[in-house]
C-alpha cells in the first residue's frame, strides 16, 4: 500500500524528553521513600495522562487521587523542558522533510500543555496539520484509538499511513491501527527484540530518516 501520510509521536521522537518523564517519576516516587523502576517506566511510556498516571498509582500503591499524581509530575516535566529543551538529532528536519511530500500530523498521549509546550518552542505548530491530543481521547495507547483519530483527520486511510515511535505502547498503538510503523527507540530506554519485530524499520536516530526511506519501506522505491 503507498504512504500518503506520515504521523510522528513527540515524546522521545522529536525531544528526548523520556528523560524527563523518569527524572520527574524518580523525583515523585523518592519524595514518598518509593522506588520508581525502569520495568515500572516501561510500562507508562506512550500511555495517555490517565493511563500513565494510573500506572504510576498502582505500580507504587499509591493513596492518591489521579489528579494529584500528573499534576506533580507534569509540572516537573514542565520545568524541566522551561530549562531546556532536548530537541532530538534530525527531528525537526524530519518532520519538514515530511511536509514537503505528505500530510504531516503528531499524535502524542503528553499532556496537552507539555505538547504545546514543545510545539511552540519548536515552531512545529507552524508544520503540523493537525495535532491529536491523548487527552482527548477515551483510551490511550496501546489502543490504536490515536493513530485512528489521526488518520480520519488527515483522510487518509490507516492503512495508507506511517507512524514513527519510539515506545513499545505507541508500537503496538500503530500495529493495531493497520500502520506501518519505524522505530526509533528512546536514548536510554531500548525496546526489546519482540517490540523491534513490529516496526518495518528501526532507526538510530531520525538523522537516518528520509522520503527515499518511507518510499522504500512501502515497497515505491
Amino acid at each position: 500500500m503507498p504512504i500518503e501520510a506520515v504521523i510522528f509521536d513527540m515524546d522521545g521522537v522529536i525531544v528526548d524528553s523520556e528523560e524527563y518523564w523518569w527524572q520527574s517519576r524518580v523525583e515523585f516516587a523518592e519524595k514518598r521513600g518509593l522506588t520508581w523502576t525502569l520495568d515500572y517506566h516501561l510500562l507508562a511510556m506512550g500511555r495517555s495522562t490517565v493511563g500513565w498516571a494510573r500506572v504510576m498509582q498502582e505500580q507504587l500503591a499509591l493513596d492518591l487521587p489521579l489528579e494529584a499524581i500528573m499534576s506533580e509530575v507534569i509540572a516537573g516535566v514542565n520545568a524541566r523542558l522551561e530549562a531546556h529543551l532536548p530537541v532530538l538529532p534530525g527531528a525537526i528536519e524530519a518532520v519538514q522533510a515530511s511536509a514537503a511530500a505528505y500530510p504531516v500530523a503528531l499524535a502524542s498521549g503528553s499532556p496537552t500543555s507539555v505538547i504545546e509546550k514543545v510545539m511552540k518552542l519548536t515552531g512545529l505548530d507552524q508544520v503540523f496539520r493537525y495535532t491529536v491530543y491523548g487527552d482527548d481521547m477515551q483510551r490511550g495507547k496501546p489502543d490504536p484509538e490515536i493513530y485512528l483519530t489521526t488518520a480520519g483527520k488527515l483522510g487518509v486511510d490507516p492503512a495508507n499511513c506511517l507512524g514513527i515511535e519510539d515506545s513499545g505502547n505507541g508500537l503496538r498503538a500503530l500495529k493495531a491501527a493497520g500502520m506501518y510503523a519505524i522505530a526509533v527507540p528512546s536514548p536510554g530506554f531500548p525496546l526489546s527484540n519482540d517490540l523491534l519485530k513490529l516496526a518495518d524499520r528501526t532507526l538510530g536516530s531520525l538523522t537516518e530518516y528520509s522520503i527515499e526511506l518511507v518510499r522504500e519501506i512501502a515497497g515505491e522505491a
